[in-house]
C-alpha cells in the first residue's frame, strides 16, 4: 500500500510552496532581464544620436536652417527633421547653403572641418570645400 493521504498532502504543498517561490525569483529574473534589455536600448539609441547630425528649421522667416549634433539639448528645443549621417549632411550643405551650425553643441569638431568664421550679420555660417 502507498503513502498515507496525510503525508501526500504534506509533501504536494511543500511542492507548490517551493514552486512559487521558484516562478516568484524566475518573475524577478524576467524583471531585471527586460529592464537590462531596455538599458541596452536607450544607451544604443543615445549612441546613435551623437554620432548623427540633424538640420533644424529656421527659427524666424529671416532665419537659416541650422546643424546640430544629433544629441544637442537646442535641436529638441526648436524641433527638427530626421537623424543624419555625413552623407545627409552633405546633401542638407547643397540644399541650404547658407545652413548655419550650433554653437552650443559645435557640430563642426564631429565633422572634421574648423569652426566656421561667423559672417557679418549671420554667426556660424558653415562654408564646405
Amino acid at each position: 500500500m502507498g503513502m498515507p493521504i496525510a503525508d501526500r498532502l504534506e509533501k504536494k504543498r511543500t511542492l507548490l510552496e517551493w514552486l512559487r517561490y521558484q516562478a516568484a525569483v524566475t518573475e524577478r529574473e524576467v524583471r531585471d532581464l527586460e529592464q537590462q534589455v531596455a538599458e541596452e536600448s536607450r544607451r544604443r539609441e543615445v549612441a546613435r544620436r551623437e554620432q548623427g547630425w540633424v538640420v533644424s528649421a529656421p527659427r524666424t522667416d529671416e532665419g537659416r536652417p541650422i546643424l546640430h549634433r544629433g544629441n544637442c539639448a537646442l535641436r529638441a528645443k526648436y524641433g527638427a527633421g530626421e537623424l543624419l549621417d555625413i552623407e545627409g549632411v552633405l546633401g542638407a550643405v547643397e540644399e541650404y547653403p547658407g545652413l548655419e551650425m550650433c554653437e552650443v553643441c559645435a557640430p563642426w569638431g564631429s565633422l572634421g572641418i574648423d569652426k566656421p568664421a561667423p559672417a557679418p550679420g549671420r554667426p556660424g555660417e558653415v562654408e564646405f570645400p
